[in-house]
């Protein structure tokens, strides 16, 4: 692409593009970069200019770009079918998709309920979870309990079960009432001792309010293992295990967004695995295609499933839907990336790497403006902070994370920071040299914008 075309482009976008979680006056006024192919864990901008995709293009990247397998599933089902309404009909890449990914998930899902994206899983599991108690006639279970610092998708359901208040304030008139609960964020709370011991303080504060409203919860949302958009604030070991035994102990449902931390980001194929629990509803999505097409999926039980069947004058079934719900082009991805995690055992190749990663973030932790450095398997957070001792954040107007992006971007790394928290969340596939290489230019661009 000659410069007169790319400098064209660039007036274009600003013409008559509007980009999501952006401020537009800026972009207008900075630097742009336009992606023009991908290849392996690198992205290539107009120019020529090669970066390391530090983020997974948001979190969703698995196998890297340009995949061989994945590429050729799509062209072979572009040849029989690129899309057919999944109402009242069906096709053989969903067929095929749900009795793979039913074999993978915790046990006791049973089912698989398709959508476009994850706020999208996530609105029909909070529906089916209000619907599931009308059919049982429990009409007073009609809220839902969430976590704060919660994010879970900017869809109006999925905004009202979430927590931050960046985001989602703004909205507030809008959405439908819920109950909180604080969630762990173990270097800002007040807590000292074990972890385990830290589990079961947070553990309880979920607890006092089951205990005072569970006649009136359908349904505990949360993210498991990882709170990703809050800065990657990582739950403690057995919190998730103890919030499972509370649901059912209270008699609410348990609907794990797993929308991020699922298809190996957190060292393993679902982060829920990591503590043995079967949630009531599994969502998924970013990686369920390996990065490619927007699906997603919406996991329940066999005891969930039941609940809605009956005659057609009953009218029990689950009116929700979208047009691309189950699209065979998405599946056949999904099918080939699954393919791939066990063909190239994916998941025992990404060990060593996750140990790797982990040794270079020792040296992030040093760094005199690195307050908190989380990781839990290829997910980390790197929490920048004005004074160490203290804890005292920078301003959100000094853009820190947003600086620190910018100069990662000049030495050829993407990343994308979550206000004062810097993310890494590189591809799997990533290759040891390119992940030193990562962290490194992280590294130093962390200490140039701070110093």
């Amino acid at each position: 692409m000659n410069a007169s075309m790319i400098r064209r482009l660039e007036k274009w976008d600003k013409d008559f593009v509007w980009h999501p979680f952006t401020q537009m006056k800026e972009w207008r006024e900075d630097p742009m970069v336009i992606i023009e192919r991908g290849e392996g864990n690198t992205l290539i901008d107009a120019y020529g200019r090669r970066y390391i995709d530090g983020v997974s293009s948001l979190w969703c990247n698995v196998h890297g770009h340009c995949v061989p397998a994945i590429d050729r599933a799509i062209r072979g089902q572009l040849k029989r079918m690129a899309h057919s309404t999944f109402l009242g009909l069906s096709h053989e890449p969903a067929i095929r998709l749900s009795r793979k990914l039913l074999r993978l998930v915790p046990k006791g899902l049973s089912k698989a309920f398709y959508s476009d994206s994850g706020s999208a899983a996530v609105e029909a599991a909070l529906k089916m979870a209000y619907q599931y108690w009308r059919h049982r006639g429990r009409f007073k279970k009609t809220k839902f309990l969430k976590l704060r610092n919660a994010y879970h998708g900017d869809t109006l359901g999925a905004v009202s079960v979430g927590g931050i208040e960046l985001f989602h304030e703004i909205y507030r008139p809008l959405l439908f009432e819920t109950f909180d609960a604080a969630a762990p964020y173990f270097y800002r709370d007040s807590f000292r001792g074990t972890e385990g011991g830290y589990a079961r303080f947070c553990a309880k504060k979920v607890e006092a309010v089951l205990k005072k409203h569970h006649s009136e919860i359908a349904a505990l949302v949360m993210e498991p293992v990882m709170q990703g958009a809050a800065g990657m604030l990582k739950h403690p070991r057995g919190y998730l295990f103890l919030l499972r035994r509370l649901t059912r102990k209270y008699g609410v449902l348990l609907i794990a967004d797993e929308v991020a931390t699922g298809f190996g980001r957190t060292g393993k194929m679902f982060a829920c695995e990591h503590e043995e629990v079967t949630p009531d509803f599994l969502c998924l999505a970013k990686g369920i295609t390996a990065g490619y097409l927007p699906l997603s999926a919406t996991l329940t039980t066999d005891e969930v499933y039941r609940a809605f069947l009956g005659r057609y004058d009953e009218f029990k079934a689950f009116f929700h839907g979208h047009t691309y719900t189950a699209n065979p082009l998405a599946c056949a991805a999904a099918i080939a990336n699954l393919e791939l995690f066990e063909r190239e055992k994916t998941l025992e190749r990404l060990r060593p790497k996750i140990d790797l990663l982990s040794q270079e973030l020792e040296e992030v932790k040093k760094l005199r403006h690195a307050g908190d450095v989380r990781q839990a398997g290829f997910m980390a957070g790197i929490e920048l902070v004005k004074d160490r001792a203290t804890k005292e954040p920078y301003p959100l107007r000094e853009k820190k994370g947003h600086g620190t992006a910018l100069r990662a971007r000049a030495k050829g790394v993407l990343i994308r920071p979550l206000g004062n928290v810097v993310v890494l969340m590189p591809p799997l596939s990533i290759h040891p040299r390119e992940l030193r290489t990562l962290c490194r230019v992280v590294r130093e661009s962390i200490e140039e914008e701070t110093e």
